[in-house]
């Protein structure tokens, strides 16, 4: 979506894709002109009731505790002794929702950066959009205006328990509409006052009930939720991706994808997991390559090779011959793989964090999708208190009208993110086991030790990419604790159960950036063993076309000697990987690994021996969190 796009604004049909655009995109913002005729229609009704002397939660009464207290005709405080030296113009209802706002912008941190708070302007606009809250259509215009003339708000992270709403945030929020707190305009933090003045904008006097339309709703969690989600949705993808890299650089078994075996377990996020990577990996010779094709790792020498085209490569490989006398009750297997060990260990299956890659990611993907359903709900919900139903059919009483209920409580978001919260260091763990994997060549299939040839025993190679990754896992395993198990009652216990879910929801979004960062160190990491790979297969390859049987024979370490009695059969089942190897071709990944190996390789050049690895790391970082290697 341009910057220039407008999205209208009705209450009913805002979507995460939209508020996304708003807020990170600079999307401006329109009102529907026939809802913003019920959004009158509602305070019109309320300005009504009032005049009639109804007792109204919020516009007559007080607040949380408050609530059993009835505004006056006049200011008691005017007649103390000395007299009123704080006196506010208007009437005790205005008041009362002016200070309903300057009390509760009490929030303390970091302020909360420019997209976050654009997402909650546009939701809050919109859930006000309904017409249930009791605000002027002039006063949401306002809002509108904040938005579109880019005067944010300073909104610090932290002071909402996520019921009565996110009041303290949003009170930040409003505040800036009424003249008073901070705000960013055009990128410059000076006083909402001056913000307002710069933008062309004049302060907003409040009228009934719209301090509490403004602050009384979910709109902080709900903002930073659609961030995150946003966010988690690229990095699902964005560890398929490293999933397929990394599965390629393995040469690993592809059976554990195909569609038939996740017809038997048909979770929705298992199967479009397992078919997105078959996508990735579609074109790859590497994976499910036979046994014996695949050589494994062996240092670089000064004679490893013959001729100097060969010499110039950064490693030797080799094979291990299995003598005829240790294949008794295996020669079904070696009638179809030939008696060579490599790299590759004979079995038929892949470690848990390759095999089972389908249901792990799945499971997160679920999960995300199960936050999306709450979060669209939510969307386009009133969430303010009270609701103001001016055309009630045969109210007998204000309370048929104007009823208070528990809209602004956030478990319904608390327990989403909850469950997000928990998903994120799943999929950030099963990515550092792979990694760890593709450095240990205990593990890693034939390729070399922390994938650094090592030739004077002085690098060590990707070894420490290891440790953040780790440091990064185990730091987001702490933060994934539930915030929403832990309600702590407010407002003299009036308010005396709350979600919590402003501290999920902002831990949900912070947890995004660490969980790309692992997924980056793993896609930094097995575009160096895919290169080693695909570099050692090939070299194997042309050795067979070029240098014959005799060549590759001196690549298998424990070749018998001419007079050996199993000379024969070795050269034969030489001659036998020989032909296997020149008839392959070019071993490549997938194609669409191949595209994503060849945008890291633009940016990030393979290491064949120690240097700085700070300036990569970043850059890898920079483009998993820019999308590029999606693209």
């Amino acid at each position: 979506m341009k910057t220039e796009d407008t999205i209208v604004l009705d209450g009913s049909h805002l979507t995460r894709g939209q508020v996304v655009a708003i807020a990170r995109h600079g999307a401006r913002v329109a009102l529907d002109a026939k809802q913003l005729e019920r959004v009158q229609h509602a305070a019109d009704f309320l300005a009504e009731r009032v005049d009639c002397g109804e007792p109204i939660y919020g516009v007559t009464t007080g607040f949380g505790s408050n609530a059993d207290k009835l505004l006056g005709a006049h200011r008691a405080r005017d007649e103390l002794p000395g007299g009123n030296p704080e006196a506010v113009d208007g009437s005790l209802m205005e008041e009362l929702q002016r200070n309903l706002v300057i009390t509760h912008a009490v929030c303390v941190g970091k302020p909360f950066a420019a997209d976050v708070v654009r997402a909650m302007l546009a939701i809050r606009i919109n859930t006000l959009m309904r017409g249930h809250s009791g605000i002027r259509a002039s006063t949401l215009q306002a809002l509108a205006e904040l938005l579109n003339r880019d005067v944010i708000p300073v909104i610090p992270e932290k002071g909402s328990v996520g019921a009565s709403g996110d009041l303290a945030p949003l009170s930040h929020l409003a505040i800036v509409l009424l003249g008073g707190g901070e705000a960013f305009h055009l990128g410059e933090r000076m006083s909402g006052a001056e913000a307002l003045k710069r933008a062309g904008l004049a302060p907003v006097r409040l009228s009934f009930k719209e301090g509490l339309a403004l602050n009384n709703g979910t709109t902080q969690m709900l903002a930073c939720a659609v961030l995150a989600l946003d966010r988690l949705q690229a990095l699902l993808d964005t560890a398929d991706l490293a999933a397929a890299m990394t599965l390629d650089a393995f040469a690993g078994r592809s059976g554990a994808l195909r569609p038939e075996v996740h017809a038997l377990r048909p979770h929705p996020g298992q199967v479009e997991t397992a078919a997105r990577v078959r996508g990735l990996l579609e074109g790859s010779n590497l994976v499910d390559i036979p046994y014996h094709l695949v050589p494994r790792f062996r240092t670089w020498s000064a004679d490893a090779w013959s001729t100097p085209e060969e010499q110039a490569q950064r490693f030797d490989i080799a094979w291990e011959w299995v003598p005829a006398h240790q294949r008794h009750g295996r020669e079904a297997f070696y009638q179809r793989f030939l008696p060579f060990k490599g790299g590759k260990k004979h079995q038929p299956q892949d470690a848990y964090c390759l095999r089972c890659m389908p249901q792990v990611h799945g499971a997160v993907r679920d999960a995300w999708a199960q936050a999306c359903r709450v979060i669209d709900v939510e969307l386009n919900a009133v969430t303010d208190n009270p609701l103001v139903f001016p055309d009630a059919e045969n109210p007998r009483y204000i309370e048929d009208q104007v009823i208070s209920a528990g809209h602004f409580h956030g478990m319904p978001l608390a327990l989403a993110m909850s469950y997000v919260k928990a998903a994120i260091p799943v999929l950030a763990s099963i990515s550092e086991r792979r990694l760890n994997k593709l450095v240990d060549p205990a593990t890693n299939d034939g390729l070399p030790a922390f994938l650094t040839g090592n030739e004077d025993a002085t690098d060590s190679g990707f070894m420490i990419v290891q440790y953040t990754a780790a440091a990064l896992v185990n730091d987001l395993a702490t933060r994934a604790h539930p915030a929403s198990v832990y309600s702590i009652p407010t407002s003299a216990n009036a308010e005396d159960h709350v979600s919590m879910g402003a501290n999920e929801a902002r831990h949900v979004l912070e947890m995004c950036e660490d969980l790309g960062h692992v997924l980056a160190l793993e896609l930094y990491t097995a575009a160096q063993a895919l290169e080693y790979r695909q570099d050692m297969l090939n070299a194997a390859r042309r050795l067979a076309e070029r240098g014959g049987w005799t060549a590759l024979a001196a690549k298998v370490v424990n070749a018998p000697d001419p007079a050996h009695p199993q000379r024969a059969r070795f050269e034969q089942e030489v001659r036998a990987l020989q032909k296997a190897l020149a008839e392959a071709g070019d071993f490549h990944a997938g194609a669409a690994v191949r595209k994503a190996f060849a945008v890291i390789r633009e940016h990030i050049d393979f290491i064949s021996r120690d240097r700085a690895m700070d300036g990569d790391v970043q850059r890898i970082c920079a483009l998993v969190a820019s999308g590029a290697l999606l693209a």
